[in-house]
C-alpha cells in the first residue's frame, strides 16, 4: 500500500528525481523537491524501527552572481497522525524539530520563519535559532535549527523526553485543506524557512538537511528530524521519542535525503541550461569495485563531478573530459545506495545535480518495514504494545 501522504496528493512521486536545474536569470527562483526514505526509531517500553516517507522541497535560485544578496525557501513535507491504533489514543505530537545546514561558499546573513506556510501547529510559535553541533545558540554555528524556543527532545539545552513542550501539532482530526478527516488523521506541517546569504567568488551553493556528523546515525538526538508523541492506552499516558535519519533501511547509508536539495552556481557569465545523467549497474555484490559515469550536456568542457553515496562523497571531484566524468568505486554494505553527481558548473554552463540512482547491494540487513504517512502513525500501536506488554510482567 503506497503512503498515505502520496495518496492524498501532499507529495508527488515523480518528485524523487531530483530532476537537473537549469540556468535562470540572477534572481529568479526554482523549485525542486526531493523525495526520500526515512528510518526512524521509536523508543518506548519496546523500541520499534519504523521506514518512512519524506520530502523536502527548495525554492532558490539556480544562478547568482559573486558577492551577490541572495534568498532560498526549504520545507519539509506535510504528516499526519492516525486518531487510534491498537487500542492506542494519540493525544499530539510536540517538541518538533527540522535541522538544516547552513551551505558553504556563501555568507549567511539572516534565517526566519516564512508566515502562512505552516499548518495546524500551537504551543510555542516556530522560529529559526543558529546552533552548533550541541544544539546551543551559537553565532557560529552552522545549523538553523526550526523548533519551539529549541524545546526538543535532545541535542539541545532545553530538551526533555517526556512533557509537551516547544512546536506541537494538536489533534485536530483536519485534513490539509481543513475539512474533517473521513478516518480521523490529524494533519500539520512545519514552516519554510528562508535563508539570506552573500555569494561566495565562486562554485556552488547546496541547500541541504543536517546529516553531517552525529546527525548522520541512527537513532541519534542530532538528526534533522525528530519529535514527541503522546498517547494513552487504558488510562495510561505514554510517551514516544522519535528520531528519524534520511536512509532506505535502518542498517542502510544516507540516501539522497542527505544529499544537495538544490544546486545554486556562482557565475557572472550568461550560462545555458545543463543535465546530468548517472551511469550505474543495478545490483552488485558486497565489496564490488564500480565504474560510475556521470555525463554533462549540452557537450561541454571544463567543470567537475562530485559523485556521492547518498550523503557521502565519492572521493574528491572529478574533471569533465569531452561531457563526462567517469569515477571507480568500492561499494560496501548491503542495501540500496543511492548514487547522485553533482557538476559544478563552468563558463558558459550551469550547475546541476543528476536524479538518483539506486545501487543494491544484497546482504540480510533489517527486513523492509511499512510506510506511513507522517513518521508518527504506528506510534500509538507501539505504545499500545509497550504498556500491554510492561503490565502482563507485573
Amino acid at each position: 500500500m503506497s503512503p498515505k501522504w502520496l495518496r492524498r496528493g501532499a507529495a508527488s512521486a515523480a518528485a524523487v528525481a531530483v530532476s537537473l536545474l537549469v540556468a535562470c536569470p540572477p534572481g529568479a527562483a526554482e523549485e525542486v523537491e526531493v523525495s526520500f526514505g526515512l528510518a526512524c526509531r521509536v523508543r518506548s517500553v519496546i523500541d520499534v524501527d519504523e521506514l518512512l516517507g519524506s520530502s523536502a522541497t527548495v525554492d532558490a535560485p539556480a544562478r547568482v552572481r559573486p558577492g551577490e544578496r541572495f534568498s532560498y525557501r526549504i520545507q519539509t513535507a506535510p504528516v499526519a497522525y492516525p486518531d487510534s491504533s491498537r487500542g492506542a489514543t494519540t493525544r499530539s505530537v510536540s517538541r518538533l524539530k527540522n535541522d538544516f545546514a547552513i551551505p558553504a561558499n556563501a555568507t549567511f546573513v539572516d534565517a526566519a520563519v516564512v508566515p502562512g506556510t505552516a499548518f495546524n501547529l500551537d504551543n510555542v510559535p516556530p522560529g529559526v535559532l543558529r546552533v552548533n553541533e550541541d544544539g546551543v545558540p551559537d553565532p557560529a554555528g552552522t545549523i538553523l535549527r526550526l523548533s519551539g524556543n529549541n524545546e526538543v527532545i535532545g541535542n539541545s539545552p532545553t530538551s526533555g523526553t517526556e512533557g509537551e513542550a516547544g512546536i506541537r501539532a494538536p489533534k485536530t482530526q483536519l485534513q490539509l485543506d481543513g475539512t474533517p478527516s473521513p478516518v480521523g488523521d490529524s494533519w500539520f506541517r512545519l514552516p519554510a524557512v528562508e535563508v539570506t546569504m552573500i555569494a561566495g567568488d565562486a562554485g556552488v551553493i547546496t541547500p541541504m538537511l543536517r546529516t553531517a556528523g552525529a546527525a548522520g546515525l541512527v537513532d541519534d538526538d542530532a538528526n534533522y528530524n525528530t519529535s514527541l508523541t503522546q498517547a494513552t492506552f487504558l488510562g495510561s499516558t505514554q510517551w514516544g521519542p522519535t528520531r528519524c535519519s534520511p536512509r532506505d533501511t535502518m542498517t542502510g547509508p544516507l540516501n539522497a535525503g542527505a544529499g544537495p536539495l538544490a544546486v545554486i552556481t556562482i557565475s557572472d557569465v550568461a550560462e545555458v541550461p545543463a543535465t546530468v545523467t548517472v551511469d550505474a549497474p543495478d545490483v552488485v555484490d558486497d565489496g564490488t569495485v564500480v565504474t560510475l559515469t556521470a555525463t554533462v550536456s549540452p557537450d561541454v568542457e571544463g567543470g567537475t563531478v562530485l559523485f556521492r553515496d547518498g550523503g557521502t562523497d565519492l572521493g574528491q571531484p572529478v574533471a569533465v573530459v569531452d561531457g563526462r566524468a567517469v569515477v571507480e568505486h568500492r561499494l560496501s554494505g548491503a542495501g540500496s545506495h543511492t548514487i547522485t553527481a553533482v557538476y559544478s558548473g563552468a563558463p558558459g554552463a550551469a550547475g546541476a545535480t543528476s536524479e538518483p540512482v539506486a545501487v543494491t547491494v544484497p546482504g540480510s540487513g533489517n527486513a523492509r518495514g511499512w510506510w506511513i504517512a507522517a513518521g508518527v502513525g504506528a506510534i500509538a500501536g507501539v505504545l499500545a504494545v509497550a504498556v500491554l506488554a510492561r503490565r502482563r510482567r507485573r
